[in-house]
């Protein structure tokens, strides 16, 4: 399948000083961790894993940071179980990162190893990591490990084979039957990726009924096989005239998309598949793949990774029109996208959405689930045995004779992602396919589960209660304030005052976001988000018809006083510059709403230099940083009238004896101080 980078987990750890290694590695040692560290950062994870594990001596304290390394390239290559021993050198060496344990879990998970599995999330949620995404994911997974037995008992009587005759040693996945070829996605290019494999490309073999007679592979067109290029996952409208398909980016100057996009081709006859275009729906900023008709050939359904979705790849439709235009992408919503990965979409002929994801409770990774909506609410149901395993299976489809196919990277096969299918028997003449009605109240596939009398509903009801501190202190009398969040927009949904320092329980729905505000005199007004995504019950668990479940939180505010002083956290500069940078734009973001939460105070920004450079220039640059900060805030809306700009150059240092960057960076840092407090 397509190699998919994870981009919401970047090594930070990734060059050391040339200087410091030379002194630790013979010359052949530094040449492999240079080569290494190279191959890394280009996406060439085969090779760094090669050249890394050729480093035999080294420090006793660098040898968690390499193993970790080699971890991740094992992981980024999609290689998981592989990453497990290296996740466990790093750990016993004394390497320390918080967001390797998610990774680290979910790698046992893929090995069936769930206990482990379930304390190495566990360990990772009470690290308390800022990464929203993965603090979702850890509790979905842990949710996910009680179901595994409930996953297993579900089991489909079909008989899958390996496609033996198709798959090979490398990638061979999202095949269908068309027009008495057997159309496939395979890495059979001449040009290597960064798992070692070939370049993945579209292909086709001549396929009798039964599958007995398979010819061998030839690709699908020369006008779409792109040897500088990754592609695959072709879909096909239902008259067969168009196909849509996903291709990688060249590497090429001319080539604007840094990822994955998806392109159309028309088939003209005796001339057959035309030159492909670029989809305009498609983000070229984004990772665009596996696309799908539905059934009336009117909608396209894709898989993106682009800005505003749940967290990973999300499911989006587009709609089109006869002459091939595309309208604007929505996002399938949250029933269907979790923070992690959804991809692969299928649509049925009675309208069922079939994709894979690893958000949903699942046996590994990737598995597929199918997804109906009934009643106003869609509901999304694991396939079970035996198309799901604790590795990747994925992309489902299903042929007009009943032909069913999907993939796997599952022990057994032949290579690395296989093909099976299952082989539907002959359908007599007269056979009618029987579609679920659902307005039948007597199917049973139509459990309405909005309907508190049908005889299977269980309910649950959800709250949130918590606490209000200061310095440890209960805090009475505290005004609460919750909002729901949709669409990045506030809505009032409960507003409370604590007692002897406690608020709530307050209901809560399902799968939506809040946002605390709290507000008490002499303290500064502090808001916090709170999202039920990841929180709910599975079905399976719930035992009773009735099942209450109450959340805890606490919020600490900070005692407000003219001369307090609040850090403003990753508010750094680069040397000798005094403009904002986008990582410090964002954390000013954060202060943009504190002072719109607390309109009341006037404050003073602070801004400090390293040590590097004289005291006057540092006083002037400092001086030139706390404005740059202060106009960026009244572009954002706050009166310049409540705010001064201070430079401290290099007065008052954090870290006395900067010894490295790093150091240095600490101490270019803004900090704001409450200068007057405005009564009403």
């Amino acid at each position: 399948m397509f190699s998919i980078a994870s981009k919401t987990f970047i090594l930070r750890y990734t060059l050391f000083a040339i200087l410091i290694f030379s002194a630790l590695f013979g010359h052949a040692q530094l040449k492999s961790y240079k080569k290494g560290l190279s191959s890394f950062e280009s996406g060439y994870y085969d090779m760094a894993i090669k050249e890394f594990s050729k480093v035999k001596e080294i420090e006793d304290s660098k040898k968690g940071e390499l193993n970790f390394k080699i971890a991740e390239a094992y992981r980024l290559s999609n290689r998981w179980v592989e990453s497990i021993p290296f996740y466990e050198k790093a750990f016993q060496a004394g390497f320390v990162n918080n967001d390797a344990n998610f990774y680290y879990g979910y790698a046992l998970k893929a090995n069936e190893e769930y206990d482990k599995a379930k304390v190495t999330f566990q360990k990772f949620i009470d690290s308390k990591s800022s990464n929203k995404v993965l603090n979702e994911r850890a509790l979905r997974e842990l949710n996910t490990l009680l179901l595994i037995s409930d996953i297993k008992t579900k089991k489909s009587e079909l008989d899958f084979k390996n496609f033996s005759a198709i798959n090979t040693q490398n990638i061979e996945f999202s095949g269908i039957v068309k027009d008495g070829y057997f159309i496939y996605s395979a890495s059979k290019k001449d040009k290597t990726y960064s798992n070692g494999l070939p370049f993945l490309g579209i292909y086709k073999s001549k396929v009798s009924a039964d599958f007995s007679s398979v010819g061998p592979a030839e690709p699908l067109s020369m006008n779409i096989l792109d040897p500088d290029r990754n592609e695959g996952t072709p879909a096909f409208s239902p008259d067969g005239k168009i196909m849509i398909f996903a291709r990688g980016n060249s590497g090429k100057r001319k080539d604007i998309s840094p990822d994955v996009d998806l392109y159309i081709s028309r088939n003209v006859p005796n001339e057959g598949w035309t030159e492909p275009k670029l989809v305009s729906a498609s983000d070229s900023s984004s990772w665009d793949g596996s696309p799908a008709f539905s059934r009336d050939g009117k909608t396209i359904y894709f898989s993106s990774n682009r800005a505003g979705g749940s967290g990973g790849l999300d499911i989006y439709r587009v709609n089109m029109d006869a002459s091939g235009r595309f309208g604007n992408p929505s996002n399938m919503g949250k029933a269907i996208n979790t923070a992690g990965d959804e991809m692969f979409p299928f649509v049925s002929a009675d309208g069922k959405l079939f994709f894979a994801s690893d958000g949903h409770p699942g046996l590994g990774k990737l598995d597929i689930f199918v997804a109906v909506r009934s009643g106003g609410k869609t509901t999304v149901e694991n396939l079970g045995l035996p198309y799901n395993s604790s590795m990747d299976d994925f992309g489902y489809s299903l042929d007009d004779a009943g032909n069913i196919f999907f993939t796997s990277n599952r022990a057994g096969g032949k290579g690395n992602d296989d093909i099976y299918y299952y082989l539907a028997p002959p359908k007599p003449v007269d056979e009618l396919v029987k579609v679920d009605d659902p307005n039948d109240p007597n199917n049973p596939n139509n459990v309405d589960k909005n309907n508190p009398n049908s005889k299977s509903q269980k309910i649950v009801n959800y709250y949130l209660q918590g606490v209000v501190k200061s310095d440890n202190v209960s805090l009475d009398s505290a005004l609460v304030k919750i909002y729901k969040l949709d669409g990045g927009v506030e809505s009032d949904f409960a507003e409370i005052f604590t007692q002897n320092g406690k608020f709530g329980p307050v209901k809560m729905e399902e799968d939506e976001d809040y946002v605390i505000l709290v507000e008490k005199n002499t303290f500064l007004t502090k808001r916090e988000g709170f999202s039920m995504y990841g929180r709910s019950i599975p079905y399976p668990l719930l035992k009773k018809a009735v099942t209450d479940t109450t959340f805890q939180t606490e919020i600490s505010l900070e005692k407000l006083f003219v001369g307090k002083t609040f850090r403003l956290e990753n508010i750094y500069y680069d040397l000798d510059k005094f403009d904002i940078r986008t990582d410090a734009a964002f954390e000013l973001d954060k202060l943009v709403q504190i002072l719109k939460d607390n309109p009341f105070i006037k404050v003073e920004l602070g801004s400090h230099t390293d040590t590097r450079g004289s005291d006057l220039y540092n006083n002037r640059l400092s001086q030139r940083r706390a404005e740059s900060v202060i106009s960026y805030l009244a572009i954002k809306g706050i009166s310049k009238e409540r705010l001064t700009a201070k430079g401290y150059g290099e007065t008052e240092l954090i870290v006395q004896e900067a010894k490295n960057e790093e150091d240095h960076q600490i101490n270019r840092r803004t900090e704001f101080k409450v200068l007057e407090i405005v009564q009403e």
